[in-house]
């Protein structure tokens, strides 16, 4: 059969990654790449990336419509937003366009916990154009979520979760910064929170329900918190900078209740560079039923490099998928690719 042809949208820090690991797989082809970032628009991606590639050529473009309509693809790789409402209108044009669609928008992940409306709308349209739509990434998508689910397989009964990931944002771009509040004063930290303008972690109500779900429980009531983590040094990323006394990133927890008790704890605290105060970063889940589980991977697996991968990785599986808004608890492991692509791909 023919490559697996890939579009991607958004070519900011997830985007270039993915088009380095896909410029390494076998079977598969970037068709084209949509950013509006004007020192990217009209060069080949190998160029930006400064790479060694017999791939042809790709230039950048910021004419999503017209990369639609004349590019025949399997997949689009989305990575431009965090939020449903802000993802949505380009995922209905990806997907009116008859192509599969795989997004990065944190709460793409579980939609319905979100905005059910805008989740059992994209569900009709991916069915009614035969393709299918799945929101993925490291955190949420698999960490503390996905993980977990799987984890519970091997128990008879689960009385509390507990999922904790210390991580580090330095490999994120600016609109994970932003959203961080990477850099800002603590006044400016109360401000945004009282603008209700700090998103902090996106993804903690949909790893709930996505984990909830999965295991058939009722979750009555969800909340979350976040605080502000101030550094005492000076710190850089590729992206983000904090000087001393200003927000290095924020510490976030939630909880599931269950008839008034928590049934699952979510706890999160992440920033840049956090190893230059001491701070180690890992993942955690520790599991209370029959039996017992404690997991424990230190350091963390990577944020941008699993982001990526698990996009990338997820692309056959989201090809063979019936048409539809897809979650990870509906396809298949993800699991590295190291053959051909195409050898994954369900012929009919």
């Amino acid at each position: 059969m023919n490559k697996i042809k890939v579009i991607i949208w958004g070519f900011g820090a997830m985007g270039r990654g993915m088009a380095e690991m896909l410029l390494q797989k076998k079977g598969v082809e970037i068709v084209g790449v949509c950013d509006i970032n004007p020192n990217y628009i009209d060069r080949d991606i190998k160029d930006i990336l400064r790479v060694n590639s017999s791939h042809p050529v790709v230039k950048v473009t910021s004419n999503i419509d017209q990369l639609l309509n004349t590019k025949k693809a399997d997949v689009v790789l989305l990575a431009t937003d965090s939020f449903v409402q802000g993802a949505y209108d380009k995922i209905v044009k990806i997907i009116t366009a008859k192509i599969n669609c795989i997004s990065t928008a944190e709460e793409m992940s579980y939609p319905k916990a979100s905005q059910p409306e805008l989740a059992n709308q994209l569900d009709i349209i991916a069915k009614a154009n035969g393709v299918t739509v799945l929101g993925t990434g490291i955190n949420p998508g698999f960490i503390m979520d996905l993980l977990v689910v799987a984890l519970t397989g091997t128990m008879a009964d689960v009385k509390h979760i507990e999922a904790k990931r210390v991580n580090s944002l330095s490999p994120f771009g600016p609109v994970v910064m932003h959203e961080q509040g990477v850099g800002i004063t603590l006044d400016e930290y109360n401000f945004r929170i009282a603008e209700n303008n700090l998103a902090g972690h996106v993804g903690f109500k949909e790893s709930v329900n996505m984990i909830s779900d999965a295991l058939g429980v009722k979750i009555d009531v969800f909340k979350q918190q976040m605080e502000p983590i101030i550094t005492n040094v000076d710190r850089k990323s590729t992206y983000g900078e904090a000087k001393a006394g200003t927000l290095a990133g924020i510490n976030m927890t939630g909880q599931g209740l269950v008839g008034g008790n928590v049934f699952i704890d979510m706890i999160h605290p992440q920033q840049i560079e956090p190893e230059v105060e001491g701070t180690q970063t890992g993942d955690y889940i520790n599991l209370t039923g029959t039996p017992n589980i404690h997991m424990a991977i230190n350091p963390e697996v990577d944020g941008g490099i699993g982001t990526i991968a698990m996009c990338v990785n997820m692309i056959p599986h989201v090809i063979n998928a019936r048409p539809g808004l897809k979650t990870m608890i509906d396809l298949p492991v993800p699991r590295a690719i190291l053959g051909d692509m195409r050898d994954l791909i369900e012929k009919d």
